[in-house]
C-alpha cells in the first residue's frame, strides 16, 4: 500500500483505528429519501461529530462547502434505481480523473454477490482497485443486497472475504449474528451499515454490537439523519465508537442532548 493510499485511508480510519461514517448518498438509487429531502440543511450541522462523508459527487458539489475539512468517501457506481427492474444492475458512473478533481478520500462501490448481476459488479470493484492502486485512492466495497437477498453470517462472509480478494481497501456489510465470523474471515477493515431506521436505543446497540464484535466502525446514514434529533444520534454513536461507552451511557447521553436542544428552543 503506498504512501498517498495509506494516508487517505488513515484520515477516514482514525489512529484508534475506528470510524463514525455518515452515509448520505441514498439519493442515488432512492431519489429525495425522508430526511434528505434538502441535503445541505440535513448534513452540514452533522459534519464536526462524522469522521467521514459518503456521498454522491451531485450532492458534494451542491450542498457541501469546498472550505469543509471532512474525508469524501465518493459513491462511484450508480445506474440503477429502486423502481428499476433489477437493483444490482450497477455500473461505474464516476471516472477516476472526476474523484481525483473532487479531492476524495476513498471511492465507495456496491457489490451484490449472488445476483443476475453479480459479475458485473465484482468486475467494477477490480476496475475501480486497479485506478485507485494507480493514483492511491483506496476502495470501499459495499456488500449490498438486493430485494431477494440475506444477511446471514455466511452470505455476508462469502461477500466480504470476495471483496477483500478482488482488492478492496475496506469493507461496508451488515451486522448479523456471528458477526464475529465475517470479521475474522475478512482481511481488511470493515464497516457496519446502519440499514433502515430503527429506534434508538436499537440503533446504538446495533453500534456497539458491532464494534465488540470486531468491526472497525459504522456507516450510518438513516438511523441518524431521520432520527428527531440526528446531532444527538450522532454524538452518542461517535460515544460508542471512539470511546467505548456503553449503550446505557451513550442512550443517556442522546437523551440528555435531546433534553438540552428542547430547552434552548
Amino acid at each position: 500500500m503506498n504512501w498517498g493510499l495509506k494516508n487517505r485511508l488513515s484520515r477516514i480510519i482514525k489512529s484508534d483505528g475506528h470510524t463514525v461514517m455518515l452515509a448520505v448518498d441514498h439519493g442515488y438509487f432512492l431519489g429525495p429519501l425522508s430526511g434528505l429531502e434538502v441535503p445541505a440543511k440535513t448534513v452540514t450541522p452533522l459534519i464536526p461529530y462524522a469522521d467521514s462523508l459518503m456521498l454522491t459527487r451531485g450532492i458534494l458539489r451542491t450542498s457541501i462547502p469546498a472550505d469543509t475539512d471532512i474525508p469524501i468517501v465518493l459513491r462511484v457506481s450508480g445506474g440503477n434505481s429502486i423502481v428499476g427492474k433489477d437493483l444490482s444492475n450497477e455500473g461505474i458512473a464516476v471516472s477516476i480523473e472526476e474523484a481525483i478533481r473532487l479531492n476524495v478520500s476513498a471511492m465507495a462501490l456496491s457489490i451484490y454477490v449472488g445476483s443476475e448481476y453479480e459479475h458485473q459488479t465484482l468486475i467494477n470493484l477490480s476496475k475501480l482497485v486497479n485506478e485507485g492502486e494507480k493514483y492511491g485512492i483506496p476502495v470501499l466495497a459495499v456488500t449490498a443486497v438486493g430485494k431477494e437477498m440475506t444477511r446471514g453470517a455466511r452470505y455476508l462472509s462469502l461477500a466480504s472475504r470476495i471483496a477483500a480478494e478482488l482488492g478492496a481497501h475496506f469493507v461496508k456489510t451488515y451486522y448479523c449474528e456471528g458477526f464475529e465470523k465475517v470479521v475474522e474471515s475478512c482481511p481488511v477493515p470493515i464497516v457496519i451499515a446502519g440499514g433502515k431506521k430503527i429506534a434508538e436505543r436499537e440503533a446504538l446497540e446495533l453500534a456497539f454490537n458491532a464494534i465488540h464484535k470486531g468491526a472497525c466502525g459504522v456507516d450510518m446514514g438513516r438511523n441518524i439523519f431521520q432520527s428527531e434529533h440526528p446531532m444527538a444520534m450522532i454524538q452518542s454513536v461517535r460515544k460508542i465508537v471512539h470511546e467505548n461507552t456503553s449503550v446505557d451511557e451513550a442512550f443517556e447521553l442522546f437523551n440528555s442532548l435531546k433534553s438540552t436542544k428542547r430547552k434552548n428552543k
